[in-house]
């Protein structure tokens, strides 16, 4: 390890005790169910996105038992309007499975830990740092950007050999000393690090506790690490769904299947375009059908344009897999989010 690796954790440690985060409510406890439900939302979810959601949640369900006596539907109910409905299903599996492997306790090494549903290398060891002092590595999109740039390195991160090299620096570059704070400061500060300062574009150098020894910052190119050449083309979906409403005003709703956009939600009935969309309708309800104006949902690698057609039809017009909910029936039910929207909107 050379003087600069040596003084990595010390510079971020320090940085972090100064000018960290230091007032988020999973940064006030060691109790392993709550840092893992905060690590959970924040994967791919900005911090002020998650906070009422965490809060929600935790009135909900304020301990392993009590999710994992929930029905998942509950879970995702709580969960709609957050994205990434996976880690909703992961996190009941999860809270499951601690339950019945390790009798309601985490457990406390990031090896253990990364056994279970939804709990990757990174998330283990963050946990396992912030919860039990564990010495170990993470690595999500902001610390490979800290790396990447503090060291200059530039190979491709979509090949598999230089991210397992970078999981190896990163391991380098724990805090050697055993003490009882740093593990938790530096997990933190490190991710801190990337959030606040070095972002992934316009980055804040000169705020920057590594700037004289960073490469990138030296070379005036930050925005250039890290270097991934295969990236994921946005796609784009077009949905047509069916608001069949019955004259109670209850909607009819169906479960989507088990993989795809929206597994496992509730959600208006998709049809293939608008002609089969009217096809499905009973002549009857035809000439009331309303059509809206179509709307974007933008996903993070796709784009989904939403046309919806609402009529009203008789309870017995509507066959097949579904089911009719009252307004407080779809509220407590895993709705995506602007499902739900559009339907509060005509509530």
């Amino acid at each position: 390890m050379t003087h600069g690796e040596a003084a990595f954790a010390a510079r971020i440690i320090d940085w972090q005790r100064r000018h960290g985060r230091h007032g988020l409510p999973w940064q006030a406890t060691r109790e392993p169910y709550r840092v893992w439900l905060s690590e959970i939302m924040l994967q791919q979810t900005q911090v002020s996105t998650v906070l009422g959601y965490y809060a929600r949640f935790l009135e909900r369900f304020p301990d392993v038992a009590s999710l994992s006596a929930a029905t998942e539907d509950d879970v995702l109910a709580l969960w709609s309007g957050l994205g990434y409905y996976s880690r909703a299903r992961n996190l009941h599996r999860c809270a499951r499975e601690v339950m019945a492997r390790f009798g309601g306790v985490f457990p406390r090494t990031a090896a253990e830990l990364a056994t279970l549903p939804g709990i990757g290398r990174s998330t283990a060891a963050a946990i396992a740092a912030f919860c039990f002092g564990e010495r170990a590595a993470i690595l999500d999109g902001n610390v490979k950007r800290v790396l990447t740039r503090a060291f200059g390195i530039a190979d491709d991160l979509s090949q598999a050999r230089h991210e397992k090299a970078l999981w190896a620096r990163a391991e380098a570059l724990l805090p050697v000393h055993d003490l009882p704070h740093d593990m938790p400061a530096y997990t933190q500060g490190v991710m801190d690090l990337g959030a606040s300062i070095c972002t992934l574009r316009r980055p804040a150098c000169t705020a920057c506790p590594l700037v004289d020894k960073c490469v990138a910052a030296g070379e005036g190119q930050p925005e250039r690490y890290p270097v991934r050449t295969r990236r994921l083309v946005r796609g784009q979906i077009t949905l047509w769904l069916l608001h069949a409403r019955d004259a109670q005003g209850r909607v009819w709703l169906r479960q989507q299947p088990e993989k795809g956009i929206w597994a496992r939600l509730y959600c208006l009935p998709p049809h293939d375009g608008h002609e089969a969309l009217m096809n499905s309708l009973p002549v009857t309800a035809r000439d009331g059908a309303v059509r809206h104006a179509p709307f974007r949902h933008v996903l993070t690698h796709r784009d989904l344009d939403i046309h919806v057609v609402s009529a009203v039809v008789r309870p017995t017009d509507m066959t097949g897999p579904g089911r009719w909910c009252t307004p407080p029936e779809w509220a407590a039910l895993g709705l995506p989010a602007p499902i739900r929207k559009f339907l509060q909107a005509r509530t």
